[in-house]
């Protein structure tokens, strides 16, 4: 073979690979082509030992022709790999693409429990007249339950509560373990804690033995407050209470206190609001009184202090509860406290 014969062979390989190149669809085609030119056994690598068979004259021509080609389809090679990567992404996307035009699915979200919104609500006013936010067991000792907080075994007042007792006695066969009926206990068991002055309100659920009906259920949530300082007066709590009043009510509200028994306080009253509904003038949510009923507070008793370490000469401090669910009866209109553990849809969606 002349090197002019080799020159032409070489012309219309590459011309024919070029062209099988171009019409590879996919990456398993364009390796079949590579085994087919570019392989240890392929057209234009036997070509390329052929040169050998040329003379001394007609070789280093020959080579670089051969060279030049195989240089060619492996450059040619390289960018049709991109071309169908390329083409292969496009592709891809294409099959995945969304359509951002459409509308989206709808995602049910959930949403705070309203006596949850009515706590965070309450506490949240609190914070922002310096008080801390504590919470204590649910589960309660009945020295703090009762016995700290002015209420000793035998006394009358224990009726108030309807107590859930914890299968647990002491060696003189005493019950000393309970579900706590208020979040009082926790005013002894900061104040055995703490120093003056102390500013907390402490929000949790209790638990009673009494019937279910529209306003009673026998586990509920009760936040409790508790201030204590040199100097404190019955008219840091009237202005205290006023203002959460105010705050949840409206600022037209007007506030009324009437004395009322509370072991642990002395003097205890009950606060009213003017009902928000007639306006004071009489209607079935007020029951035609013009004022409806809150929470119940007091100046703490002395022997609690005295209980806890202070010294009631020197510190003074007012104590109140209140419950949220009944907060937000009066605020959201609702007629039955059972509809907040119902787990009613219907009811909770409002919310």
């Amino acid at each position: 073979m002349t090197t002019q014969d080799l020159l032409q062979t070489i012309e219309a390989l590459t011309t024919r690979a070029l062209r099988e190149l171009q019409a590879a669809r996919d990456l398993e085609a364009l390796e079949a082509w590579r085994v087919s030119y570019l392989g240890r056994r392929g057209q234009l690598t036997q070509m390329l030992r052929s040169v050998g068979a040329l003379s001394a004259e007609e070789r280093p021509a020959g080579g670089a022709a051969a060279n030049r080609a195989k240089e060619a389809l492996e450059s040619a090679l390289e960018r049709r790999q991109e071309e169908l990567k390329a083409t292969a992404l496009e592709r891809g996307l294409a099959e995945e693409r969304l359509d951002v035009t459409l509308p989206g699915r709808t995602l049910n979200l959930g949403r705070l429990h309203p006596t949850t919104q009515m706590v965070r609500e309450i506490c949240n006013i609190f914070v922002s007249m310096g008080f801390q936010v504590m919470e204590g067991p649910e589960v309660e000792w009945d020295r703090y339950n009762f016995e700290m907080l002015n209420i000793p075994k035998e006394h009358p007042a224990r009726d108030m509560w309807d107590t859930l007792w914890i299968d647990r006695v002491d060696d003189l066969g005493e019950r000393t373990m309970l579900l706590r009926t208020h979040t009082s206990p926790m005013q002894a068991r900061i104040m055995e804690q703490t120093r003056p002055p102390v500013r907390v309100v402490v929000p949790g659920k209790c638990y009673r033995y009494e019937a279910t009906d529209a306003t009673h259920e026998w586990h509920f949530h009760q936040i409790e407050g508790l201030a204590v300082d040199e100097g404190i007066t019955f008219a840091d709590l009237k202005g205290t209470l006023y203002e959460l009043a105010r705050r949840i009510f409206g600022a037209e509200r007007k506030v009324r206190f009437r004395v009322d028994y509370f072991p642990f306080v002395e003097p205890g009253v009950d606060m009213s609001i003017d009902c928000f509904r007639c306006k004071g003038q009489g209607c079935s949510l007020c029951k035609n009184t013009g004022w409806i009923e809150i929470l119940g507070a007091g100046m703490v008793h002395p022997k609690v202090l005295e209980g806890v370490g202070y010294d009631p000469n020197v510190y003074t401090g007012f104590a109140f509860g209140l419950g949220p669910e009944r907060i937000a009866m009066l605020k959201y209109g609702i007629d039955d406290i059972r509809h907040f553990y119902a787990n009613d849809l219907r009811f909770l969606r409002q919310f």
